[in-house]
């Protein structure tokens, strides 16, 4: 009967699709809900759902309902069990409604419930909030939901289902699909969802397993389905054939996706249906065609926002590019950067796609330094150097400006092949040499985006692991809690059943032991690797040319035979490396400590340089150096730059001033001043690889200083000023105390 009851209810919840196919409206969003109970979070069946002009539905067995309305649409929900409610679309995300407890419901463990399902509902809330944000927290909050969830739940299938399909989500999110597809296939073995399975077969077509996604999607094609779901299954099947290279089904699902798409008035579907077939048809040979596909995309992402339209010229100036149709290509990037710039005028910046899989065009691509440098390099294919110079110095200019060192590059390399090119080999040669200083910082920025990407991979398969142990954890205490019901009515039985009962136990005591002593041992590795990576990062604390000049003044005293100068050198240096060591496992350390290494460290300078500046070191005496706390290492570099590009190039003696004031409760102001030969003179006299050095020394800085900011949500300001005549700099650090404390 129950099987029976939810047939009939997928019946009438499939009719009531089959509605809303009829008369479609572009403006329509297709919107899923589920009608649930405060208190126990349980589904409520046959609630009437009413949509202003569309008519009423109702909720199927699982309290879900599906219904097609805009924006603004004010829809009524009501049933027999709680008060009439009255809720606004306000976009096409999932809804919830949550309405008060059935009156006719047994009270007996009422309280429990509703603390139970208030923490489940307000953490999945939570979880989907999180979700593009940060996903660690979202996993955190699903970690909890699924922690309130009791054995006796009579709903505890569909929320699983729920949840796991959230988790596949914020994994899909943040590409991981392999991750995210073992989750869909975990939802689904709890509750079965056309939604959640379509979802599954993107994933696996992410992760390029197109055979497996293949078979979900013709598993797909078996069930009802929605006009949207249709649409959907059909272009995935075009995407799982075409990475199988059979490029006639795949044109067939694509064509058949875009006459539904087209039927249904859904533009942007059909703007990526008509760029996909392009593709396809371009790689069978049939250039008109895929022009013909292309020229329409382009056509409708005009009438749509700037960014589609930007990205499908763009997309179709690739494919002119391919068949050398260069003045084509140059007009419609051209059209693209008006469009790029209009964006930015507009304020319509951000990310190119809001969905949660980016579309197959890479958006990173769709950039005004990008665009420029391939319109340079469609000038440089027609031999059209001057005009080609022009835009690789805007791509390069461009690139600069947003720090992408990839197109930076590539623009200076290929710059410098057309000054070649032209007969004009000084220039070539400054365009090369630049080439190789980008490239090493290109390196330097590729191994610390492989150093984050690792840590964030290892942070979510350790949230990945902590939900698998604790399902493992829930079904060991269940199986305990039966092994507990099966012990009490065997105990009046033979005694060889009671020794095998106690056996048992005793095995899986063992084995509890020993999954221990496993999670202790992985525990103690992950612990290693950590400090080796955090070795690694102390030693690229350290300026290196400080060391090397520190150890060659040790040895200029040793070879003029003042060892005397030489042991009180290296004494007082050793003592500073042992500050450093001390101080480098903490973020922020006591002000009093900071100014101690601050006050050793310019002694050295001194010591070293003592013929070339006086120095001192001011504090304020209201300022509480003992619990002030302060990043450390922060001052050192501004310090160092003061010392060798400012005071150690003057003919007289300079001066170094370090002043520490106090400018409200709860913030300081630190000044570091000289008056050197001011950056400008200092610029000048430096050689290539001293510039190299310096530009990656404050580029470290910045990021630390940004990096630290965002962990601890503190604001660390920093102003560098010239003084008069540029004869000195000042540096001005502000540094508030409330975060510092976190």
């Amino acid at each position: 009967m129950f099987w029976f009851v939810c047939m009939l209810s997928t019946l009438v919840y499939s009719q009531q699709n089959e509605k809303l196919n009829t008369a479609p409206d572009s403006s329509m969003m297709m919107i899923r809900g589920t009608v649930k109970e405060e208190s126990t979070f349980k589904p409520i069946e046959n609630v009437e759902i009413q949509v202003p002009g569309r008519g009423n539905y109702k909720t199927n067995s699982f309290g879900d309902f599906r219904i097609e309305a805009r924006v603004g649409d004010e829809i009524m929900i009501r049933h027999d069990s709680f008060q009439t409610i009255f809720y606004t679309i306000k976009g096409n995300d999932r809804i919830d409604i949550m309405v008060k407890e059935n009156p006719a419901r047994n009270k007996g463990s009422l309280k429990k419930q509703k603390k139970a399902a208030a923490a489940y509902g307000a953490n999945l809330a939570a979880a989907r909030k999180a979700l593009k944000k940060e996903a660690s927290i979202s996993i955190d909050y699903i970690t909890k939901a699924l922690e309130t969830i009791e054995k006796d739940d009579p709903f505890a299938d569909e929320k699983k289902a729920e949840l796991f399909e959230t988790l596949a989500d914020v994994y899909r999110y943040w590409k991981q699909p392999d991750i995210a597809e073992s989750n869909y296939i975990t939802s689904l073995s709890n509750k079965y969802s056309k939604d959640v399975k379509i979802k599954l077969g993107e994933v696996q077509l992410q992760s390029e397993n197109y055979k497996n996604a293949l078979k979900t999607f013709t598993e797909l094609q078996k069930s009802k389905l929605s006009y949207l779901q249709k649409i959907k299954v059909y272009e995935g099947l075009g995407d799982s054939y075409r990475g199988l290279k059979n490029e006639i089904s795949a044109v067939q699902n694509y064509r058949d996706a875009l006459s539904l798409a087209k039927k249904n008035k859904i533009e942007d579907v059909v703007i990526a249906l008509n760029s996909k077939l392009a593709d396809v048809l371009q790689t069978q040979g049939n250039i008109g065609g895929a022009r013909r596909y292309l020229d329409n995309s382009v056509a409708l992402a005009s009438r749509r926002s700037k960014k589609t339209a930007a990205r499908q010229r763009a997309k179709a100036a690739d494919f002119y590019s391919k068949n050398n149709s260069f003045d084509k290509e140059i007009q419609l990037r051209k059209e693209a950067l008006e469009d790029i710039a209009e964006i930015k005028d507009t304020n319509e910046g951000g990310e190119f796609t809001d969905s949660i899989i980016p579309e197959s065009t890479d958006d990173r691509a769709i950039t005004s330094q990008v665009q420029n440098y391939k319109i340079a390099n469609a000038f440089a294919a027609q031999k059209e150097y001057d005009e080609a110079i022009t835009y690789y110095e805007e791509s390069i200019k461009k690139a600069e400006s947003e720090n992408d060192l990839v197109v930076q590059k590539d623009a200076t390399r290929k710059l410098g092949g057309v000054y070649r090119a032209k007969g004009e080999l000084k220039k070539a040669s400054e365009a090369f040499k630049e080439y190789e200083v980008i490239i090493d910082k290109l390196y330097i920025q590729k191994e610390q985006e492989i150093s984050q990407a690792t840590r964030f991979s290892r942070e979510l398969a350790q949230k990945a692991n902590r939900i698998t142990t604790l399902e493992k954890d829930r079904e060991l205490n269940e199986s305990k809690y039966k092994l507990a019901i099966a012990s009490r009515e065997l105990a009046d039985q033979q005694s060889i059943r009671q020794q095998i009962v106690i056996y048992s136990l005793l095995g899986l005591t063992l084995l509890l032991l020993f999954a221990g002593y496993l999670m202790f041992r992985n525990m103690r590795q992950q612990r290693y690797a950590n400090n080796l990576l955090a070795l690694k990062s102390l030693r690229s604390q350290m300026n290196p040319h400080f060391i090397f000049n520190a150890l060659n003044s040790v040895n200029t005293f040793i070879a003029t035979s003042d060892e005397r100068a030489a042991n009180r050198y290296l004494t007082d240096f050793s003592l500073l490396m042992r500050t450093v060591l001390e101080n480098s496992e903490e973020d922020f350390i006591p002000l009093k400590k900071e100014i101690e290494l601050l006050e050793l460290y310019v002694k050295l300078e001194h010591f070293r340089f003592q013929d070339k500046f006086e120095y001192h070191i001011k504090v304020d005496p209201e300022i509480d150096i003992a619990s002030f706390m302060i990043p450390p290492m922060l001052l050192q570099p501004y310090i160092e730059n003061a010392v060798w590009h400012g005071l150690r190039y003057k003919t007289e003696k300079g001066l170094l001033s370090i002043n520490f004031t106090k400018t409200t409760p709860n913030s300081i102001e630190i000044i570091i001043e000289d008056n050197g030969i001011g950056r400008e003179r200092s610029k000048a006299l430096k050689t290539q690889n001293q510039k190299k050095q310096n530009s990656k020394g404050m580029s470290n800085i910045k990021k630390r200083i940004h990096i630290l900011n965002t962990m601890y949500k503190d604001k660390v300001d920093v102003f560098i000023t010239d003084l008069d005549n540029s004869q000195g700099t000042q540096v001005k650090l502000i540094l508030k105390k409330e975060n510092n404390s976190v």
